[in-house]
C-alpha cells in the first residue's frame, strides 16, 4: 500500500542546513567493499589501535551485577564527579568544584551542549580551519554561523591578527581544539594565550574541545581554561574515547562555571538524562589508570606516526610529522587537487581508504586525512600499497 502525503508536515528549518558525516558514507563504501572480498587498507576511521583495558570492562559488569543498574543522578555520581575533579587539577591544572563538573554522553554530547548553551540565531563563532566535521553542523544547528579562521594563516599572520580579522560584531564565541582533529596540530602555551587575550578582551566564550588532550608528541597540552582570567570564560569538553579506547561507551565530561553549568545542565537533562550508570563506574575505574600506561600507548602511537609520515613522504606526498592526535594530513595535490578525487583515486586503484580533506572546511582542500591509530602491520602494509601506487 503505497504511503498517504500528508500535506503541510515539515521539519524545523533550523536542520536545513545540517547534514550528515562524509566520514560515515566513506565507511559504508569500505564495507561495500569488503562484502565484495575486497582488501582495504582503512586509515579513514578514528578509533585506538588496542581495545578497551580488561580491568575497565570488568568494572562494568561488576556494576551489572552488583545491580548498579538504576538511575543516577543527571550531573554524573558523587564519586565520579569528585574522581574528575582531582584530575583536572593534576592534569589540566583547571581547579572546578564538583558543582562544575558534567558526566555527558561523549565529548559529542558536552560540545552540543555548550554551543546549545551560548549561541543564538544570528550570532557567529569563531573556528579554527581545518575543524573535526560535526562543529559546522554543530554551530548551524543553533542558527548561528562559523567563522572559519585558517589555522596555518592564523599562526603565520599571528593569532590575535587573524582572529580579528575574522570577527565580525556578532561573534559570541571561538572553538578551540588542541590537538586538532584532522592535522594533528598543537597550539602552544604562547598560542593559547593569544586566544585567551583576545577572548577576554572581546569578551567572548571559548568552547575548548580537549579529546586527544593525552595524544602530543611534541612540545605540551595546554588547557585554555588554566590561564588567567579564562575559567569563568571556557566550556571545556572531554572524553574517555581516546585515551583509554572507550569509543562505543560514549563516556565524556565537561567542565565550566555558572552561569554556564546549570545552560549544559539542562541541554542534558532534557535529551538523555545522563549517562548509563554502568559506564559511569566503568570511567572510574578509567581514571585509576597509571599514567606509565597512557605513556606506554603514546609511544605506541609515535611509532605509528613515525612510520606512516616516512612512507607518505617517500612517495612524494608531502606530510609533516603531525605533533598531537593519530591522524596524518599530507598535501595529495601530485595525486589531484581536489581532495574527493585522490580520495576516490586512492581507494579505487591502491585500496587505501582516507577522508578527503574538504570535509573538514575549505582550508583542508588538497589534503587527505590518514588515521594511523592502526596496528603497525596494517600500517606497513598501506605503506607497501603506496610504494606499489601510480595515479
Amino acid at each position: 500500500m503505497a504511503a498517504t502525503k500528508v500535506s503541510g508536515i515539515r521539519l524545523a528549518k533550523r536542520l536545513d542546513e545540517v547534514g550528515f558525516s562524509d566520514i560515515v558514507q566513506i565507511r559504508n563504501k569500505v564495507m561495500a567493499m569488503r562484502a565484495e572480498g575486497v582488501q582495504v587498507h582503512s586509515l579513514h576511521g578514528g578509533e585506538p589501535y588496542f581495545e578497551t583495558p580488561d580491568d575497565i570492562k570488568f568494572a562494568a559488569v561488576r556494576a551489572l551485577v552488583e545491580n548498579q543498574t538504576h538511575y543516577a543522578p543527571s550531573s554524573g555520581l558523587p564519586p565520579l564527579r569528585k574522581a574528575l575533579v582531582e584530575k583536572l587539577a593534576r592534569k589540566n591544572d583547571i581547579h572546578a568544584t564538583t558543582d562544575e563538573v558534567i558526566v555527558t554522553v561523549g565529548g559529542s554530547q558536552g560540545l552540543y551542549a555548550a554551543f546549545q548553551s551560548v549561541l543564538d540565531p544570528g550570532d557567529d563563532a569563531l573556528v579554527f580551519s581545518p575543524y573535526w566535521t560535526p562543529i559546522g553542523d554543530l554551530v548551524t544547528g543553533t542558527q548561528a554561523r562559523p567563522l572559519l579562521v585558517p589555522t596555518i594563516t592564523a599562526r603565520r599572520n599571528g593569532i590575535r591578527n587573524t582572529l580579528a580579522q575574522f570577527s565580525t560584531s556578532k561573534t559570541r564565541a571561538i572553538y578551540y581544539n588542541t590537538p586538532q582533529n584532522p592535522s594533528g596540530l598543537v597550539f602552544t602555551r604562547a598560542e593559547a594565550e593569544e586566544v585567551a587575550s583576545f577572548a577576554i578582551d572581546r569578551d567572548l566564550i571559548v568552547i575548548a574541545d580537549e579529546a586527544y588532550e593525552d595524544l602530543v608528541y611534541e612540545g605540551e597540552h595546554v588547557s585554555i581554561a588554566s590561564l588567567p582570567g579564562m575559567a569563568e570564560r571556557t566550556i571545556t569538553c572531554f572524553t574517555f574515547s581516546k585515551t583509554y579506547a572507550m569509543t562505543g561507551w560514549r563516556a565524556g565530561y565537561t567542565v565550566a562555571q555558572e552561569p554556564f553549568m546549570t545552560a549544559v545542565r539542562k541541554v542534558v537533562l532534557y535529551s538523555t538524562n545522563g549517562v548509563a550508570t554502568p559506564v559511569q563506574y566503568a570511567m572510574l575505574q578509567a581514571l585509576e589508570t597509571p599514567e606509565s600506561q597512557i605513556e606506554a600507548r603514546r609511544q605506541e602511537y609515535r611509532k605509528r606516526r613515525d612510520l606512516l609520515v616516512a612512507g607518505l613522504n617517500e612517495v612524494g606526498l608531502e606530510c609533516e610529522p603531525p605533533a598531537g592526535a593519530f591522524y596524518a594530513f599530507p598535501n595529495v595535490e601530485k595525486i589531484h587537487r581536489s581532495s574527493r578525487t585522490a580520495a576516490q583515486v586512492l581507494l579505487e586503484n591502491a585500496h587505501i581508504a582516507t577522508v578527503p580533506g574538504v570535509v573538514f572546511g575549505a582550508q583542508g582542500e588538497g589534503h587527505l586525512r590518514f588515521g594511523y591509530a592502526i596496528t603497525i602491520r596494517e600500517i606497513e602494509d598501506c605503506v607497501e600499497a603506496l610504494r606499489r601506487f601510480t595515479p
